[in-house]
């Protein structure tokens, strides 16, 4: 798996239970969700993302 799948997969896991954490937990975590649709729409324009910094750090094949 390269870094933009895997960037791809959490975006998704996270987005998917800060959904769960909201609906079931508190409404506050919804700001979590706004969080990561926020750094993944200036990802789009910068093309740079803290989490592909990460995992580049941590091995994950470009």
């Amino acid at each position: 798996m390269n870094v933009e799948q895997m960037l791809r997969m959490i975006a998704g896991v996270v987005v998917m239970a800060s959904v769960a954490l909201g609906s079931l937990v508190d409404p506050r975590w919804y700001w979590f969700t706004a969080f990561v649709g926020l750094n993944l729409f200036q990802s789009a324009f910068t093309n740079w993302c803290p989490m592909m910094t990460i995992l580049r750090k941590a091995g994950v094949k470009g």
